[in-house]
């Protein structure tokens, strides 16, 4: 099957903030992602609301729920108190750890699955007993011992980090060793019962070797190069290249 396509609507919100004004209209670019086929939204609510606000999660939830009740809402995010408050409030298909300090641009590193094991096993359990299906992000680096302790969690799937995969886009050399590293983590997961998702920093060009390498990749959330291309193809439109790109449509 191929992989999902779940947007994320972070850079939508971050352009809206810029001004003190209510356009672009998230859940407006919300509801236009669904209609052209994306299987769910993502949203990462961090702690200082420099993009999505706390105040968008309901309006979001309602528009799955009343519009689109196939998709899922996908909610990312370091796992304090407040952010655990936030999803059981908003009930979330799929949560998505990270280790975000809360001061970083954007996530760039995975958990470190023995270091937190204790702390992990206790909030996906907590995500868990009320319904949520819970996905860790991962380091792509090709450790196996990583992979068992993260299933050891509890937790349902794990969120390859793409990141130094995306930012090859000039060097195919080494794009196809991040490819192999990554592609050695996704094995390892699903050998020990955990699903696969991905994220950061793909594109309509390096998804599809990413997808041939990981054929059983669940799901992929997309914002930054979903939004960028937009620009010059318009939401909808960039949203089905997406999708071709992930192989749903021909």
């Amino acid at each position: 099957m191929p992989a999902k396509l779940s947007v994320n609507l972070n850079a939508i919100a971050m352009l809206r903030n810029r001004r003190d004004l209510p356009w672009p209209d998230v859940a407006r670019f919300g509801r236009i992602a669904l209609e052209a086929g994306a299987s769910g939204l993502t949203v990462h609510p961090r702690p200082d609301q420099r993009h999505i606000r706390f105040s968008d999660l309901p309006v979001l939830r309602a528009l799955i729920d009343d519009s689109f009740p196939q998709a899922e809402f996908n909610i990312e995010g370091y796992p304090s108190e407040d952010f655990l408050l936030l999803c059981e409030a908003t009930e979330p298909e799929q949560v998505t750890l990270v280790p975000d300090d809360p001061s970083q641009a954007t996530s760039d590193h995975g958990w470190d699955f023995t270091g937190h094991q204790s702390f992990l096993t206790e909030v996906v359990g907590r995500l868990k007993s009320k319904g949520m299906r819970v996905s860790l992000f991962a380091d792509g680096d090709g450790d196996v011992d990583a992979t068992r302790k993260a299933r050891a969690t509890g937790a349902d799937r794990i969120e390859l980090y793409t990141g130094p995969y995306g930012g090859c886009y000039d060097d195919p050399e080494k794009a196809a060793r991040e490819i192999d590293l990554l592609g050695r983590t996704a094995d390892a997961a699903l050998a020990v019962g955990l699903a696969v998702n991905a994220g950061h920093d793909l594109t309509v060009a390096n998804l599809p070797a990413l997808m041939q390498r990981i054929p059983a990749l669940a799901e992929v959330s997309i914002g930054h190069g979903l939004t960028a291309d937009a620009l010059e193809f318009g939401f909808a439109e960039t949203v089905r290249r997406f999708r071709r790109a992930c192989g749903q449509l021909a």
